[in-house]
């Protein structure tokens, strides 16, 4: 029985110093990220970073000896102030309206679902939304739509009016997702506006919060899956993308109707 039981302490002696050792792994991993997407000028990117990597450096911190302590609140509070001074540098420049971030997608790159590229920007703040995207046209475009329409809905509670403008389609259901989609975001009381035209080139979100983002080929940059049963089909950051750019503004004055 007395081995018995020095295997159980043993096994989670090791489990603790496990788990330990993982935040502290995961945590360097995501602070490295912070770091390089500082030094790249991805300011609102690297503050997440650091954010995340702050959160579980705390939870570390609770699971160390005392002599660990002492060094870890270190690296906190190190991580802290560039954290607060990299908010006062966004703040800064979106009040000046000078803040601009860009994001180079690659060719078959991962890792660039909607969540990831759009979520840090979606909150309580926003009020209303435009979306300019002139390919909202076939089925996996709206789908694309539809996707972005349950991210908005989950991020941001005081939502209450989204419009979108595209270029109309007769050959395809266009008309019938879109009023789908339509009833569907009143069960959540936002009104989806609907505007065609047949002028529309550029492609561009704007949230009523300030922030406008471009992308170069709007909200349809994934490629198809391979096949129904492969990684990425419902999970978008695992989906292969075309190769894009997208530019990141924020403007004091935004159109939001």
């Amino acid at each position: 029985m007395k081995i018995f039981h020095q295997n159980i302490n043993f096994v989670f002696y090791s489990t603790k110093r496990f788990i330990k050792m993982s935040f502290e792994s995961v945590a360097a991993t995501i602070i490295q990220r912070a770091v390089l997407l500082d030094t790249q000028k991805r300011y609102t990117e690297s503050l997440v970073c650091y954010q995340e990597g702050i959160q579980i450096l705390m939870k570390a911190l609770k699971q160390s000896p005392e002599q660990k302590k002492t060094y870890l609140r270190g690296k906190i509070g190190e991580y802290m102030s560039r954290a607060e001074q990299i908010k006062l540098n966004i703040n800064k420049l979106k009040d000046e309206g000078k803040y601009h971030e860009q994001i180079n997608i690659g060719d078959n790159e991962t890792g660039y679902g909607y969540e990831t590229v759009f979520g840090r920007f979606l909150d309580g703040d926003v009020l209303n939304v435009i979306v300019e995207d002139p390919y909202i046209r076939l089925f996996h475009q709206c789908q694309n739509f539809l996707r972005f329409c349950e991210l908005l809905v989950r991020k941001c509670k005081n939502l209450f009016s989204l419009t979108l403008i595209t270029t109309k389609d007769n050959k395809s259901d266009q008309e019938n997702w879109l009023i789908s989609i339509q009833n569907d975001l009143l069960k959540y009381k936002v009104n989806l506006k609907v505007e065609y035209s047949t002028t529309l080139h550029d492609r561009q979100i704007m949230l009523s919060s300030g922030w406008i983002i471009k992308i170069g080929r709007g909200l349809d940059y994934f490629k198809p899956p391979e096949n129904k049963f492969s990684l990425g089909v419902f999970d978008m950051d695992l989906r292969n993308c075309h190769e894009t750019s997208i530019n990141i503004f924020h403007s004091n004055h935004v159109r939001t109707s």
